[in-house]
């Protein structure tokens, strides 16, 4: 059973049976109680008795019964205590004056009491009205967006109106021979939505709620729709704000990690140029040149690796590969001093996954890794997991505070670590790292404390292999 809220439009007033028994009987009751009244007062004045019988029915059951009540409070009044009692018959004259007075006095209570009534239903009326604006407008404008809003809202205006049903559709529609479709305008009349509600309606509710509904109903909808572009228009801009931010970030640790190589690699060549070297130092500028221009290589390619990954355009090539193979040409790929010890447990089996972008994600863990081991080893270990192959890369480094576990993945970044550089490295090789082992269906985390070094965890997913079927 639906509970009617207390903002309701609709007055549920008493049933026309229940009045004509409270009438029938509360004339009956007052008749009652004026015999023993007689005992101790004038029979005559008695007749007062009867005004709250006659103002109850009139305020609950309006002007008609009042003025039933009246009458028939002056009948029974005359018939039973008036003498001659048992007749309608009135001897004395002054009776007559009295019963009139009553009559009248009773017909004047019952006409007051149906203003007070009328006035009450009113009020509550208005009152129900500004309780349903109240409601919709928390719905509409509350922070959700209109479209989704608006299905509360009808039933909101369903409840208030005590109507079966009613919806709320954005734009113009159309109504049909179930439903009425009101028009829902702003203040400048232009309709951006529209009210369907059961034709099955009466005439005077269904102008109520054209004339005192969708005018407040129309703009509460087109502030809601103002409220949604001007949301939608804060996200562009806060977007387009980051995007500034990263481009500048961009062009921030671009030009410093660049910069670098490229000004040893203009150094020594012109100090090649000059025909004052000795054979010793020639080969020294030569070696930079290589390793410098190494270093500007690797930087290139982690930055075609990123805009490959943040454009979507990095789709796996998976094939059955041995993850042994993975990590033995990640760790030959390195350069520079440092040892990488790895070791693989048997029941490790091959995973289906894109063997190059694997090792690219593994050279750049690996190479971070060695970047902060402070010259001690890296091991790397891999084993079998339930469904997964777990792979951890542990170095021996100041280790990373738990505050930059999150932020370490993000492009540029470079997390804070005791008496390491701020610049070193160029803060894409873990977001790579974790682009290409994410893009193969893995995870990728991190486990570190201050002082106690990091492991990096790569979880990948095992597939059943299927076998290959024999030709008959």
């Amino acid at each position: 059973m639906r509970v009617r809220p207390r903002w309701s439009l609709v007055r549920v007033r008493p049933r026309p049976s229940v009045g004509i028994a409270v009438v029938v009987g509360s004339v009956a009751a007052c008749t009652a109680a004026v015999y023993p009244l007689a005992q101790v007062a004038p029979v005559v004045s008695l007749s007062i008795v009867y005004l709250p019988a006659v103002l109850l029915v009139s305020a609950y059951w309006g002007l008609a019964f009042g003025l039933s009540t009246a009458l028939l409070s002056a009948a029974a009044f005359n018939f039973f205590h008036i003498p001659p009692v048992g007749t309608f018959t009135i001897a004395d004259s002054r009776n007559w004056v009295s019963l009139g007075a009553f009559t009248v006095v009773a017909v004047a209570v019952s006409a007051i009491a149906e203003l007070a009534r009328a006035s009450a239903v009113e009020s509550e009326r208005r009152r129900g009205e500004a309780d349903l604006a109240a409601a919709l407008a928390r719905e509409l404008l509350g922070g959700s967006a209109t479209g989704s809003a608006l299905g509360v809202a009808s039933r909101r205006v369903a409840e208030g109106f005590g109507i079966s049903s009613a919806a709320i559709e954005l734009g113009m529609v159309s109504g049909d021979h179930r439903r009425i479709a009101l028009p829902l305008r702003t203040t400048s009349g232009e309709q951006i939505a529209t009210l369907l509600v059961p034709s099955a309606l009466p005439a005077p509710a269904i102008e109520r709620l054209r004339r005192q509904l969708a005018p407040a109903l129309g703009a509460l909808v087109a502030i809601a729709l103002r409220r949604d572009a001007m949301q939608a228009e804060a996200v562009r801009t806060e977007a387009l704000r980051r995007s500034d931010d990263v481009k500048t970030a961009l062009l921030r640790a671009v030009s410093h990690d660049l910069r670098t190589p490229l000004t040893a690699i203009v150094a020594a060549g012109h100090a090649l140029g000059t025909g004052e070297l000795r054979d010793n130092e020639r080969i020294e500028l030569s070696d930079a040149v290589v390793e410098e221009g190494t270093r500007l290589a690797s930087l290139v390619d982690k930055l075609l690796d990123l805009s490959r990954l943040q454009a979507g355009k990095a789709e796996p090539r998976r094939d059955w590969v041995s993850l042994e193979d993975v990590l033995a040409a990640a760790r030959e790929g390195l350069t520079g001093p440092g040892e990488v010890r790895v070791t693989i447990d048997p029941e490790v089996p091959e995973i289906l996954a894109d063997a190059a972008q694997l090792e690219r994600a593994f050279a750049n863990l690996l190479e971070n890794a060695r970047r902060y081991s402070r010259g001690l080893p890296v091991s790397v270990h891999a084993r079998r997991s339930g469904h997964r192959v777990v792979v951890h890369v542990v170095d021996q480094g100041p280790g990373i505070d738990p505050a930059d576990h999150d932020r370490i993945f993000e492009p540029f970044y470079r997390a804070r670590r005791p008496g390491v550089d701020e610049w070193t490295g160029s803060g894409l090789g873990l977001a790579i790292a974790r682009g290409f082992v994410e893009l193969g269906g893995g995870e990728i985390s991190v486990q570190s404390l201050p002082g106690q070094g990091t492991s990096f965890v790569v979880s990948l997913p095992i597939v059943q292999r299927q076998p290959t079927p024999v030709p008959a």
